[in-house]
């Protein structure tokens, strides 16, 4: 069976290679376009954070359902999400202690210059993201998000109720969506 825009989710959640295929195809350029826009000074990493992407389309394809959106978002989200996770990865891949010899001290520079870079790639990335969300809003998103809290630790320590905490999540995520959809002028999933 030939993929086709009306056929190919289909084609995936049957497993059939047509459907990715016509997604790396269609939807490649858009998907680049947003790997390549965080990890431009990793060129070997941002094609593996390609095929990652495309593997976790094939893989969670289930995930997606047309009534909340649209494919097209649905896999930008997918890419998004990918593409921090890769910096991240490149991050603490950095960030490991190692034992270097004397001669080669240039190259730990490098490899802390490079750490710098991605710390602050992810840093003005989450800024721009949080920027729509009052001060103690995104206070509370970065402790629970960023920092990885639970959402009660992070609630009692700015002294807040559990429930006021969820509610703040949910009306933050609520935000944060509007603005990214403002930003793409599509609708994001």
């Amino acid at each position: 069976m030939r993929a086709s825009e009306d056929n190919f989710i289909r084609l995936l959640r049957m497993r059939k290679e047509e459907g990715i295929q016509y997604v790396i195809e269609t939807y490649g350029g858009l998907i680049r376009s947003i790997v390549y826009g965080r990890l431009s000074r990793f060129p070997d990493r941002a094609e593996e954070c390609m095929n990652d992407i495309f593997f976790g389309i094939w893989q969670n394809i289930d995930g997606f359902d047309e009534k909340k959106g649209s494919f097209i978002n649905w896999a930008a989200g997918v890419a998004r999400l990918e593409t921090i996770d890769m910096l991240r990865k490149i991050q603490r891949e950095k960030g490991a202690v190692s034992v270097v010899p004397i001669e080669d001290m240039v190259i730990l520079q490098e490899d802390r210059e490079l750490l710098t870079l991605v710390e602050q790639e992810i840093s003005e990335e989450t800024e721009q993201i949080l920027n729509c969300l009052s001060s103690k809003d995104r206070e509370l998103f970065r402790r629970i998000f960023v920092e990885e809290q639970e959402p009660e630790t992070a609630g009692c320590a700015m002294g807040m109720s559990r429930d006021n905490v969820y509610v703040r999540i949910f009306r933050g995520k609520k935000k944060i969506r509007r603005k990214m959809q403002s930003w793409k002028g599509t609708k994001v999933v």
